[in-house]
């Protein structure tokens, strides 16, 4: 099984603090992510892109497989000889979320178990047809330096959000029951989050946190928010290195 990834490495000098996998989703390129691996790596940690999943109609279990196959692979190429720093971080977005969501709970096929998922933008059954490039643009991002980036890169594949997602994926999705701890961030504007879906799998799961980002669309890694949804992965990362998901800082007093 060969593949390519985008490995973002920590600064000369420092040690590696974890190790990231960023899976992609709907019409994003490896590109999509660089100003995200570049700021997690300038803390650290040690980012690797896979390619976005490209989720078959049906063949849940062969497809979930295969797809688990290639982040395993994945995962244990990015360590120097052999050796995966932990804690070890899946960031999936959109299908790429939903992908992971779906491992979730399942049994291992190999390779290092994560401490912890990512789940950014996990999408519902809704459809965006936009018209236009712009009408797209508008549905995943205001940002203007990611709107320029998808516009210059070839690699992203225009008019993809209006492919729905197949539904086996989306129920295994929202239906998943793994026990290590689940970041689950939505922007308050995305189009495509089913909301309620997406509240009721944060209570379901025993070790879980949902983040809204206020302001962000359905591009929640990369909207005009990246740099606090950065730091909010960041202190996940953080924490786990201390053995459990519980926030190294907590607000005793605050008048604001």
């Amino acid at each position: 099984m060969t593949q390519q990834y985008t490995d973002h490495q920590v600064p000369v000098g420092a040690n590696t603090r974890g190790t990231v996998v960023v899976v992609p989703g709907r019409g994003e390129s490896r590109a999509t992510y660089d100003r995200f691996g570049k700021r997690l790596a300038a803390d650290a940690y040690r980012v690797r892109v896979v390619d976005a999943p490209e989720p078959a109609e049906d063949q849940l279990d062969g497809w979930l497989g295969e797809f688990a196959a290639r982040i395993a692979e994945a995962v244990a190429g990015s360590g120097d000889a052999g050796d995966v720093v932990h804690p070890l971080v899946l960031v999936g977005s959109d299908t790429g979320a939903a992908a992971l969501a779906a491992l979730s709970g399942r049994p291992a096929t190999g390779g290092p178990r994560p401490d912890a998922l990512v789940l950014a933008g996990l999408p519902g059954p809704a459809t965006a047809d936009a018209g236009s490039w712009e009408e797209e643009l508008d549905l995943r991002t205001t940002c203007p330096v990611h709107r320029e980036a998808l516009t210059r890169d070839a690699g992203v594949r225009r008019g993809t959000l209006a492919a729905p997602v197949p539904g086996w994926l989306l129920d295994s999705a929202h239906g998943a029951a793994g026990d290590i701890p689940h970041l689950l961030l939505v922007g308050d504007r995305d189009p495509l989050a089913d909301r309620d879906a997406v509240a009721r799998l944060a209570k379901s799961l025993p070790a879980a946190r949902l983040a809204v980002v206020h302001g962000a669309h359905h591009d929640v890694l990369n909207d005009q928010q990246h740099r606090s949804v950065a730091a909010e992965i960041v202190l996940l990362l953080e924490a786990l290195r201390g053995g459990r998901p519980t926030p190294l800082i907590t607000t005793e007093t605050s008048s604001w």
